[in-house]
């Protein structure tokens, strides 16, 4: 296996850890996209690094855009060459309803699960397609079930933000498939991450996971696993498709 050069923002914790921690398992080079936690992302890297892995962390604002210029200018520092992204910096508010949301909360989690995610896709797209030099690879965009479900009383700006992520999977599949850029997402469900401490409720997972088909919540490396797989050639016939991660909801 040829390795890759994978860039995976929000990658220090959660479900981003475990996509970084399974590439590096895997023998791909990793770029570690962190916002805030700079302590998470250095164990990682330290870890994985210890155990003989190619990875460095980058600290970057996905939702500036100059910090994503900049994040990128370190890849190419590094690298010279981009061959898959993970789109996977994202983050949500306390639990409200829509009546209760003022417009500076819409705008900040807007502002990094929508534009962060937009930006960050355009500047893979200006490295990975042929017809700029590049030499093709995959875009996996980490969305959610909550764009399905709409997360009604708890966080519709988060699903619709995800909604969107969800369009844009789509559209930029089929604008860049024949560039040698594949384009798909992952949809996680309920998992167990520290994301829904984020929402005001730590133990959310085992509050909801009854309505769960498969009766659990699911688990980072779940998650890793499906990403994993849309980047490597064996979904080298797959674009513009989705991953469902939720245990049947």
């Amino acid at each position: 296996m040829t390795p890759q050069h994978i860039l995976v923002t929000g990658g220090g914790r959660g479900i981003g850890a475990a996509v970084v921690r399974l590439l590096v398992q895997q023998g791909h080079r990793v770029c570690l996209n962190y916002r805030s936690d700079q302590r998470a992302a250095s164990a990682l890297v330290t870890e994985l690094s210890e155990a003989g892995g190619d990875v460095f962390a980058v600290q970057a604002d996905v939702a500036q855009e100059a910090d994503v210029l900049r994040l990128y200018e370190a890849v190419d520092a590094r690298w010279a060459r981009l061959d898959g992204l993970v789109n996977n910096a994202g983050i949500l508010r306390a639990q409200s309803k829509l009546v209760d949301m003022d417009a500076a909360r819409i705008t900040e989690v807007l502002a990094t699960n929508v534009t962060g995610t937009l930006l960050c896709a355009r500047e893979a797209v200006l490295r990975l397609s042929t017809s700029r030099g590049g030499h093709g690879g995959g875009i996996v965009n980490i969305s959610s079930a909550a764009a399905r479900l709409g997360s009604a009383n708890e966080y519709i700006d988060y699903a619709a933000s995800k909604g969107a992520v969800d369009t844009l999977t789509i559209g930029l599949a089929a604008e860049v498939a024949s560039e040698g850029i594949r384009v798909n997402a992952v949809r996680p469900g309920v998992i167990y991450t520290d994301i829904h401490a984020s929402g005001g409720e730590p133990g959310r997972v085992e509050r909801v996971k009854s309505a769960v088909p498969m009766q659990r919540g699911g688990t980072a490396e779940e998650v890793a696993n499906a990403v994993a797989w849309l980047l490597s050639d064996a979904a080298s016939y797959t674009t513009g498709s989705f991953i469902d991660v939720s245990g049947g909801r």
